[in-house]
């Protein structure tokens, strides 16, 4: 199977490459099974139901949210409606939707995608995440009734991020980082079989702070000092993520490709 995962839409230029790309792309790379991080697709700041349509609409099977899940409040019921996008496991029992969920692919292949939230570094509290994964893991052997399983890590440490791919690897297809909004360079099969990178990067404009127009945050980190709020940046975008294609017996990774499309950074495919 052929498994794509995208990084962090970032705003309008993220979303607007999406929308015109994402098709295509699927289409070179003979994608099977799409995943998109639309944490903040919307303004820099969670996903709204009108962009999770847009996103979902443009080629992408699944979304996967993160700590600003519920930041675009119309989310709080849309997830209800919409079952292909995944919260976080660890959000909150109280929180709409699920953190885990089966999804076929185009060849009628089960796909299990999960998510969780890190714990170092981060301004809110979760609960442990290595648990939370546990418990569906052991609820779901990889080769059995999914055929692949897909883990989106959303946190701010890389050594957590690689702690969690140790954790479920020969247990999970692929574990990809988000969060961050930079690529790391890591990308490997892990000695268990699991595809990882520490983080996919972001789709979004790379000519900004982690997809912050430049001005507001550099005024900060010079002068100790805010005037107006963050806003995005709207350049054209550069499409990061993770390829891994696995054995559809094992659902292990049998080979694992960085992805940069477009934009400023140099390019990468599978």
């Amino acid at each position: 199977m052929r498994l794509v995962f995208l990084g962090d839409v970032m705003g309008r230029a993220g979303r607007t490459a999406i929308s015109e790309r994402l098709a295509g792309l699927r289409e070179s790379w003979k994608a099977d099974f799409v995943v998109v991080n639309g944490e903040n697709a919307s303004n820099g700041m969670g996903l709204s139901a009108e962009h999770a349509k847009l996103l979902l609409d443009a080629g992408a099977d699944a979304l996967t949210l993160g700590d600003h899940a519920f930041d675009q409040k119309d989310m709080l019921s849309y997830i209800e409606r919409e079952p292909r996008i995944i919260r976080p496991l660890n959000y909150a029992k109280q929180a709409p939707g699920s953190g885990a969920r089966i999804f076929t692919d185009r060849r009628g292949r089960k796909v299990l995608v999960c998510q969780v939230l890190g714990q170092v570094f981060m301004k809110r509290p979760f609960s442990d995440p290595f648990s939370a994964m546990d418990d569906v893991l052991r609820k779901h052997p990889l080769g059995g009734m999914a055929q692949a399983i897909l883990v989106d890590v959303h946190c701010e440490a890389t050594s957590e991020k690689m702690a969690m791919g140790h954790f479920c690897d020969g247990r999970a297809s692929m574990v990809v980082g988000t969060h961050t909004h930079v690529p790391t360079a890591d990308a490997q099969i892990l000695p268990g079989g699991t595809g990882f990178q520490s983080d996919a990067g972001m789709c979004g404009d790379y000519d900004s702070v982690i997809g912050m127009d430049k001005t507001e945050p550099m005024r900060r980190f010079v002068t100790g000092m805010g005037k107006t709020r963050f806003q995005p940046a709207l350049g054209e975008a550069t499409i990061c993520g993770l390829f891994v294609e696995t054995d559809d017996r094992t659902g292990r990774a049998v080979d694992v490709r960085m992805i940069r499309q477009g934009g400023r950074l140099t390019e990468a495919a599978p």
